[in-house]
């Protein structure tokens, strides 16, 4: 699948993309050394000598990647692949520089320098876009399982049959019902590669507790807790859905007495916490695993967050006392 227009086809101020640019970088420098050492004082001599280049060269990279991150997306992404290439000689012509500057090297191979600099930035951004690929059909696969389940024939049964009995008595409500149904069918098929707001899936993901409501009724009793200074942060379109989802139908559904929901978010720093949480039924919580199809679920919401902001989301789910609770952490901003 191809790299959306608009992003980047390298997130240099992700701190999982500086990690595995700074390994790559040293693994290189550490099995090159290996043949023109010939002891292993030598190479460790030889390996810090050049390391004394390159890891400069890779964090100027880095961050120059980074600062320059909003007008390299709005390049095509073969220019971007360009532009990834020629900041990398640019580096490995300021490694270069240092290490004669410093006196290290008395020799300066600037063109080695530069197409050195250039062949790593090239096999560091196709690495990071194959990563990128090899987990898009797991983030594809995933949202699919959401849409069958979220459009799944019983709740669209249901869902019909809740608005046919109101359109005689609460003709107004009825429209309201099959509005948000129509809403969810238009997000479902929405475009899977663009992130969106938490506001826009508070957005959905109320329009879907609306839906349900007239449904269960009072045994279905939902708090939202939002905090407006985390609104703004950005998620894999149609990933709070699901998880609200999956606190109804594990929750409310299977419970005579119904069950309490909350979605809260809060604004902490640089980051900001999404929690979903829902009481349970008696046997639920004391002895009867979670069916299957819930770990499934929360492991496809898991790995479209990793995908979107590698690193720096965070991600569980479990059992806190007599409530599941699924917590979340993004960035604030991205």
């Amino acid at each position: 699948m191809p790299v959306p227009r608009g992003s980047v086809v390298f997130d240099a101020c992700q701190i999982g993309v500086v990690l595995r640019a700074v390994l790559f970088v040293e693994l290189v420098v550490a099995v090159a050394t290996l043949f023109l050492a010939a002891s292993p004082s030598e190479w460790l001599l030889l390996a810090a000598t050049v390391t004394g280049g390159a890891l400069p060269a890779t964090l100027l990279w880095l961050l120059v990647g980074c600062a320059l991150k909003k007008p390299l997306g709005r390049l095509p992404l073969r220019a971007q692949y360009v532009a990834g290439a020629l900041l990398g000689a640019v580096a490995g012509l300021y490694g270069c520089g240092l290490l004669r500057l410093t006196g290290v090297i008395t020799t300066s191979a600037w063109l080695a320098s530069a197409l050195a600099g250039a062949l790593f930035a090239s096999l560091i951004v196709a690495a990071l876009v194959l990563r990128a690929r090899g987990r898009t059909p797991a983030a594809t696969t995933a949202r699919l399982e959401e849409l069958q389940s979220r459009i799944r024939p019983h709740f669209l049964f249901n869902t019909l049959n809740s608005a046919i009995a109101l359109v005689r008595d609460e003709p107004a409500k009825a429209e309201a019902m099959l509005e948000d149904l129509s809403e969810l069918f238009r997000q479902a098929l929405a475009d899977p590669s663009e992130s969106v707001t938490l506001a826009d899936e508070i957005a959905l993901a109320e329009r879907y507790l609306a839906i349900e409501q007239v449904r269960f009724g009072d045994r279905m009793r939902v708090r939202w807790d939002i905090d407006p200074d985390a609104n703004s942060a950005r998620l894999p379109p149609l990933l709070l859905q699901p998880l609200v989802e999956n606190a109804v139908k594990h929750g409310v559904e299977p419970s005579p007495e119904g069950a309490k929901l909350r979605i809260r978010t809060e604004r902490r720093g640089s980051m900001v916490l999404i929690e979903v949480i829902n009481s349970l039924p008696p046997l639920r919580w004391a002895d009867a695993p979670l069916p299957r199809g819930h770990g499934i679920a929360l492991g496809n919401v898991r790995d479209r967050l990793h995908l979107l902001h590698d690193m720096r989301a965070q991600f569980s789910a479990g059992l806190d006392q007599k409530h599941y609770r699924v917590r979340i952490a993004i960035p604030a901003e991205t």
